[in-house]
């Protein structure tokens, strides 16, 4: 077995914001030795009244089930932030372990924004791999903290034994229009974290000379992936 040991990237679309066409989505990880990791899990399965904005597609659960997975064959659940469209289904994977910024977690515990999905998310504490910062969680797969959007926002690079290097941005930069040095929207919630959290995957991008970088909601981009059950290895 080389030291890589990740050998395949699903993507998932697994609902959407229809007003905005916006896809919601979730990846899925695997290795060499047979783990599965899910990235996100997408929209509850009974949307709150709240978040009405968001469409219900073909969830995880099915998504998963088309490759012929289980809800138990999941070994982890990256948690990259607990907002309800990434983090709607994480109570089906009870046999995951759960790994998130330890900065968001405990933000979460006392944030109304998380509260809709809380059943979801607050698990036992054994259950959850706190992290602080950047970490290669194993050979091939590595989380990059990219606060901005939120507190302890993370972010995840996969490589690929063919495709090398693949970024998943998430909601760190959402579209591809935002990947730039330019100064951000003053709108966002934290301008200043989010702009050092886009410099960072920036530099990160050039540095590692990464090809393929995928935005967390971006349509357009979106329209020219391969979907599961199509993958990248």
């Amino acid at each position: 077995m080389s030291q890589n040991t990740v050998k395949r990237l699903y993507l998932m679309e697994v609902g959407s914001m229809p007003e905005y066409e916006i896809p919601i989505v979730c990846y899925l990880v695997q290795t060499d030795d047979g783990k599965n990791i899910l990235i996100d899990s997408g929209l509850p399965e009974i949307i709150p009244e709240e978040e009405a904005e968001f469409e219900n597609g073909v969830d995880v659960i099915e998504q998963l089930a088309r490759l012929g997975l289980k809800p138990d064959d999941i070994d982890t659940v990256i948690s990259t932030h607990y907002d309800g469209d990434h983090a709607g289904r994480h109570a089906a994977f009870s046999k995951a372990q759960y790994v998130v910024q330890r900065v968001h977690h405990l933000d979460a515990a006392s944030n109304p924004r998380y509260a809709t999905v809380r059943p979801q998310w607050d698990q036992p504490t054994e259950r959850i791999l706190l992290v602080d910062g950047d970490v290669e969680l194993l050979p091939g797969l590595e989380l990059i903290e990219t606060s901005g959007h939120v507190p302890g926002h993370q972010s995840v690079l996969v490589r690929l034994p063919q495709t090398g290097a693949v970024l998943l941005t998430i909601d760190a930069v959402p579209f591809g229009m935002g990947f730039t040095r330019d100064e951000p929207d003053d709108s966002y919630p934290d301008a200043g974290a989010t702009r050092a959290s886009t410099i960072k995957l920036l530099d990160l991008v050039e540095r590692e000379h990464i090809g393929l970088v995928i935005f967390g909601h971006d349509k357009a981009q979106w329209d020219t992936l391969k979907k599961a059950p199509a993958f990248y290895e």
